[in-house]
């Protein structure tokens, strides 16, 4: 019953210091604290738990007292204290992110003031900010994680190559695309809110003064809008673009019923595999809110297949989906097909223009032989077999032995030439060719040094022992900084631990 009751007071704190932000105690924090924050935000790189050891080596603070300020932290929920498999250490929270993005805004004096929250999703939190001027902005949090939607890795693509990551990582890499893609669409004319800064899982962007198309019960042109909103579906898809989440709850509509579309970290390339079934998904929620709301059907719908993409944004922007370079190499190769069939059809290929090759050769041969075994006249050509017959000492059947054998080498060596021929033609990724090149250039190198095979064993083993060392540095934790820096803890603060 005691570690229940301990495990629903730290769930009920984790999802608090998840939802709340509270903004006051911004302006009390010193420069030591901040510190601190900054360094275990840089030892969070490396590590899901953070020892105080290290916190403390980053930090590097002149009198010391890095535990203390840690101890602050964690009563501010910035921060917060865990104990995992015998490791014991500190990891960020939501709170300690906003803060140290608010920092940064400051900083850059573009956010003086945060108002109330006028927004919320199961990816993000949406908060009024001010300028010092008194000019309004909105103020985005990213938060992924939520129990809403966890399963990020399955519909987003902000991993690519990495297993494992942090929810605020990814909350990071989810605005530093939303960012990208919101200057690529206002630079070009099209109707999205106006990005000004952006800093770890926060962006600022102008405020548009207008609804949610969800809140909106009547409309005086629904014709108008209808083919409005199609026509931004079909804009979004000659930029080689598709929202993927394009709905009421993610268009604007003023009172001059002009609109304006957000949310768009999860958009996606026109070269996606899935690509007809987003653009579809798109038009058909628009064609359901309207004549659900509206009362408002028609027939009138694009196609995918019916769009041509004039800019290609994706590509500027490495959307997910198939980007210029992949696209050039899925093309060299028949993906529908299956390998048999695949290689059938290059040996038929190979085979009918050696098959032609072979004939051409045939018939100079002949034409060839024709015309130096051509006599003058009948008794001067008779004279020139004997004679020949008698200077070489060979019989007739052995001449044609000798002929079949020069026949029987050129056909083997046009199928070799065949054979080469389809294995060049066989499709290589691009990633072995860069491990062909390199494997050369590693060869040059060794054939063009002075040194001998001993020394260069003797490199080999110096840098193999290097990359150990750095391993062995890394399993073990962080056991170096704890026995550099154990005495002078010691000295400073007694009992850290017991604090919590």
């Amino acid at each position: 019953l005691f570690r229940s009751k301990q495990w629903y007071q730290r769930r009920v704190a984790i999802t608090a210091g998840m939802v709340k932000f509270d903004v006051r105690q911004l302006r009390y924090l010193s420069r030591e604290e901040f510190r601190c924050l900054v360094s275990l935000e840089m030892g969070m790189k490396n590590h899901e738990i953070v020892p105080s050891e290290l916190i403390a080596s980053i930090a590097n603070l002149r009198h010391g007292g890095c535990y203390k300020i840690l101890r602050d932290l964690v009563q501010y929920k910035l921060i917060r204290y865990d104990h995992r498999n015998g490791i014991r250490g500190y990891h960020l929270t939501y709170a300690g992110y906003d803060y140290l993005a608010l920092r940064s805004f400051s900083n850059q004096n573009v956010v003086y003031s945060i108002g109330n929250r006028i927004g919320v999703g199961k990816e993000s939190d949406i908060y009024i900010a001010a300028s010092e001027d008194g000019t309004q902005y909105v103020l985005k949090l990213h938060r992924l994680g939520r129990i809403c939607f966890r399963k990020v890795k399955e519909k987003r693509d902000y991993l690519k190559r990495r297993k494992n990551a942090s929810w605020l990582y990814l909350s990071r890499l989810a605005a530093e695309r939303e960012f990208s893609f919101l200057k690529a669409l206002h630079d070009r004319g099209y109707p999205v809110p106006e990005p000004l800064a952006w800093n770890r899982h926060a962006i600022v962007m102008k405020l548009i003064p207008g609804y949610p198309l969800s809140q909106v019960n009547e409309i005086t042109n629904t014709a108008k809008v209808y083919t409005k909103l199609m026509q931004l579906i079909v804009r979004l898809a000659q930029m080689g673009l598709i929202h993927g989440d394009f709905n009421e709850f993610n268009l604007m509509i003023d009172d001059k019923e002009k609109i304006t579309v957000i949310d768009l970290p999860q958009m996606i390339s026109t070269s996606h595999e899935n690509a007809a079934y987003y653009f579809d998904r798109d038009v058909e929620c628009i064609r359901t809110w309207f004549k659900k709301r509206y009362d408002f059907d028609s027939d009138d719908r694009p196609y995918l297949s019916d769009i041509i993409c004039e800019t290609p944004v994706d590509v500027e922007m490495k959307a997910s989906g198939y980007t210029k370079d992949i696209k050039d190499d899925f093309e060299n190769l028949s993906l529908n097909k299956p390998k048999e069939e695949m290689w059938t059809d290059m040996s038929d290929e190979d085979s009918e223009d050696s098959e032609e090759e072979e004939d051409i050769e045939e018939e100079e041969e002949i034409e060839s032989e024709s015309e130096e075994h051509q006599p003058d006249s009948g008794e001067e050509g008779d004279k020139s077999v004997k004679e020949s017959a008698v200077e070489t000492g060979k019989s007739e059947e052995e001449k044609e032995n000798e002929e079949k054998g020069t026949e029987e080498e050129s056909e083997e060596e046009t199928e070799e030439e065949s054979e080469e021929e389809i294995n060049n033609k066989s499709y290589l990724p691009h990633r072995d060719k860069e491990r062909q090149k390199k494997s050369v250039h590693q060869f040059t190198v060794y054939q063009k040094s002075n040194l001998s095979k001993d020394d260069i064993k003797k490199k080999v083993r110096a840098n193999e022992a290097k990359k150990r060392l750095k391993q062995s540095r890394i399993k073990k934790g962080e056991k170096y900084y704890i026995n550099r820096e154990k005495r002078a803890a010691a000295n400073e603060i007694k009992g850290a631990d017991s604090w919590f």
